[in-house]
């Protein structure tokens, strides 16, 4: 049999983290978002070369840092321009779970103009991530008129 491009159980588009602290980041995200730890491999200085979780239906890999081969985290950059969208089946609560875990509410939750509950966090390794739970499906049509009064007021 042929190897799948895609390996199973992967899609597409797979997010990969740098943390410093990837094995802290591990268990905050097991406790915060529910993940399950699939994989990982040891570096040399006590360090996680790699390592794969999965959220829902969603694998996510993530490393330590490793200045030397240009892999840094956010705080390196003193931010990220990149987030997470998490969707779960109870916004409020898994926003809660986040920030009594560490994460720092950036966005209190809220029905919004598009059809999702959604909030904002910052994980405590400087991963950005907005929770939704989908509570209404939104025409494209219905949406425009939905946006264009969120942003007039």
């Amino acid at each position: 049999m042929p190897v799948k491009p895609i390996p199973a159980g992967y899609h597409a588009i797979t997010p990969y983290l740098i943390v410093d602290g990837a094995a802290r980041a591990i268990d905050f995200y097991k406790r915060a978002f529910g993940a399950t730890e699939t994989m990982r491999m040891p570096a040399p200085n006590g360090r996680i070369g790699h390592a794969e979780i999965r959220i829902g239906d969603s694998a996510i890999m993530l490393a330590d840092e490793h200045p030397e081969m240009g892999a840094q985290g956010p705080r390196h950059f003193k931010g990220s321009p990149v987030s997470l969208l998490l969707y779960v089946a109870d916004v409020d609560a898994t926003v809660k779970r986040a920030v009594d875990a560490g994460a720092k509410l950036k966005r209190p939750v809220a029905d919004q103009f598009y059809g999702d509950r959604t909030g904002g966090l910052e994980d405590p390794f400087g991963h950005l991530w907005w929770v939704a739970t989908h509570i209404e499906d939104v025409s494209p049509e219905e949406m425009a008129q939905r946006a264009s009064k969120a942003h007039a007021g």
